[in-house]
């Protein structure tokens, strides 16, 4: 049946929001440059545990700013498959993704079936069925 126009124009919507927000995330998660008073007191009031906790915080906010560089690039990827009418076709059977799936998770790109097959087969991937 596929989706309507204006379940469409909904689901569009939503995943500009959406990448709305990813790009909020993508902004607060981008390394700040170090300015001379920070590196100042990094000589003098630091001690080996704020270096750890700060080493530990960095690598916090770089795995954080990854995940949503990637997220940027499936809602990309969501945003073309909408204006070229293909969003609810699954990749792998080429069935159709139902709507309410789509709109619980805008970025799946397998029907519930299909999908269900992947994380069988795929036991680390980590993403929603619904």
């Amino acid at each position: 049946m596929g989706l309507s126009r204006s379940q469409s124009k909904e689901l569009e919507q939503r995943l500009a929001e959406l990448s709305k927000e990813v790009h909020e995330n993508i902004r607060r998660t981008m390394p700040k440059p170090a300015d001379e008073k920070s590196l100042d007191r990094a000589g003098t009031a630091l001690d080996i545990g704020d270096e750890a906790v700060n080493s530990v915080q960095e690598e916090f906010d770089h795995s954080l700013h990854q995940r949503y560089l990637a997220e940027l690039r499936q809602l990309e990827a969501a945003q073309a498959r909408v204006q070229s009418g293909e969003i609810d076709q699954c990749v792998d059977c080429g069935g159709e993704i139902s709507a309410e799936r789509l709109f619980a998770y805008p970025l799946a790109t397998r029907c519930i079936y299909c999908q269900e097959r992947y994380e069988k087969a795929h036991p680390g991937a980590v993403t929603p069925k619904l």
